[in-house]
């Protein structure tokens, strides 16, 4: 069964909308002009915009140093009208992101980018939303996260280790024919069509976060309607940048 990402971040900012809104800026930090990032920041605008929040984007040349966007960082981050900061990955590989993410304070980190964020990682919640809509008790569960990304893999596993009965982390060169074993997949490599059907178990929850070119890491090509599953686009994407913005509500 597909899950509707829409429909579920549609729920969330209808709820968002009948709360106060915070009395100040969200802003994103963006590098370059990698066209996925310009093309996610243009669905926060969209969602920010519909919410009534007043989003900037802050834009500096790819050529930055480390030690400048540091700079830049503290300096937007230190505004009193600024309520959330987000720093949009990926960084050009010339920039030490560990140093540019710890620039941010913890109460305005609503992408919870480093440890000390007082926020939930935007992944997490969006997977513990999912997990929950499918009626599922993560104690019953055995887990299997494919990628152990920055954004979706490290995170996801952080929060379910000691919560699910099992999970194991699937990495690179690993047999993905052991995901059939498996009630909960969840995917963030980046890899378009890396794992089909015949590697998920009927009845299995696949939660998936990759993205490359408009598709996920699941083959959507004749998917069994056994499976439950989040298509790419229009899966973890609009929830994702749902519960972003429900992170900026927790600022006021």
């Amino acid at each position: 069964m597909k899950i509707d990402g829409n429909k579920i971040q549609a729920e969330i900012l209808d709820n968002l909308k009948k709360q106060e809104k915070p009395k100040g800026i969200l802003v994103a930090v963006l590098v370059g002009n990698n066209e996925a990032s310009q093309s996610f920041l243009k669905i926060k605008k969209k969602v920010a915009e519909e919410l009534g929040v007043d989003f900037r984007i802050y834009e500096f040349d790819e050529n930055i140093s480390t030690n400048k966007l540091r700079e830049e960082v503290v300096r937007i981050s230190k505004q009193k009208s600024v309520r959330g900061v987000i720093v949009q990955l990926p960084l050009p590989g010339t920039i030490n992101r560990d140093r540019v993410l710890k620039a941010m304070p913890a109460e305005k980190d609503i992408d919870a980018l480093n440890e000390n964020s007082i926020y939930k990682a935007p992944a997490v919640l969006t997977g513990l939303t999912i997990i929950e809509r499918q009626g599922l008790i993560l104690n019953n569960l055995s887990c299997a996260v494919v990628g152990a990304g920055f954004l979706v893999g490290k995170p996801m596993t952080d929060y379910l280790i000691g919560k699910v009965k099992k999970i194991t982390i699937f990495e690179e060169g690993s047999d993905l024919r052991e995901l059939v074993n498996y009630d909960l997949v969840i995917l963030g490599t980046g890899k378009a069509g890396l794992v089909d059907d015949s590697n998920i178990k009927d009845g299995a929850l696949v939660i998936d976060f990759g993205y490359y070119e408009g598709k996920g890491d699941l083959s959507l090509e004749n998917i069994s309607e056994e499976i439950n599953y989040t298509p790419t686009p229009g899966g973890t994407g609009p929830v994702l940048v749902a519960k972003l913005f429900e992170n900026f509500y927790k600022t006021l």
